[in-house]
């Protein structure tokens, strides 16, 4: 092998040791920053046993809906770091329309929130489709979430298909993003220059539908997600003017 080639892998060598060094300092003195979300000392329970003390609080009221609580599935728990702080409820309408709303909020472990799309994966669900969308909130003032809307497809064990509809985003303690390289940009910036890590949480909705069913469906949960976000997550987006009101959102 050549001098050069030596020098090169030398002082690559040197540079992950250089980081190594400086995250384990980094983990060492680093605040832990504000949530976006609320978060309320109830409970977590996995078959009788204490996961968290604390737990994000989502609504449990909402208009034309009924709800209840859902546990995290063993599998979650497992494969997630012991500080992550979970939120989940199940929202069902008259229709029979029902929503999983899911909230995975960080601690000093920022692996606790993956791409999103492993959560499909998992469960045997196809993606076909993701675009961005914009979520216009009502409250408490006319604001976009941008967003990531997945559509999915999942084969029924006794035949036929049947579709999913996924939305999500995520929020720190004063951002809103759908762009998971925005978010991890932001995080380790905000490290780096003033020693907080930022407490990102990843908010997402799913629910399912027969096909040719996607828009209302989609109408549907555009609807539960005006009225449930509010009662949970701190961070707002920028107003929008009244003139720009009218454009909804897309």
């Amino acid at each position: 092998m050549k001098a050069g080639k030596w020098v090169v892998i030398g002082v690559a060598l040197g540079m992950i040791a250089a980081t190594a060094g400086c995250l384990m300092e980094l983990e060492g003195r680093v605040k832990l920053g504000m949530p976006g979300v609320k978060v309320q000392p109830a409970a977590l329970y996995e078959d009788g046993r204490l996961v968290a003390p604390r737990s994000v609080v989502l609504p449990a009221n909402v208009p034309g809906f009924q709800s209840k609580a859902v546990d995290m599935t063993p599998g979650e728990l497992r494969g997630l770091p012991p500080d992550t702080t979970f939120g989940r409820r199940l929202y069902t309408n008259a229709s029979g329309m029902q929503v999983q709303l899911t909230t995975v909020l960080m601690g000093r472990d920022h692996t606790s929130i993956h791409q999103p799309q492993y959560c499909l994966y998992a469960q045997a669900w196809n993606i076909t489709n993701a675009e961005r969308i914009n979520l216009r909130m009502e409250r408490p003032f006319s604001y976009d979430i941008p967003a990531v809307k997945l559509s999915a497809t999942h084969a029924l064990p006794g035949g036929g298909m049947i579709n999913g509809i996924y939305v999500y985003w995520f929020v720190s303690g004063d951002r809103l993003t759908a762009e998971e390289g925005s978010r991890l940009w932001s995080m380790w910036k905000t490290v780096l220059q003033t020693g907080v890590t930022e407490r990102w949480a990843y908010i997402s909705y799913f629910t399912t539908c027969q096909p040719g069913q996607e828009s209302d469906r989609l109408a549907q949960l555009r609807k539960l997600i005006i009225e449930t976000v509010p009662e949970f997550q701190k961070v707002t987006g920028e107003a929008i003017s009244p003139m720009a009101q009218g454009k909804g959102g897309k």
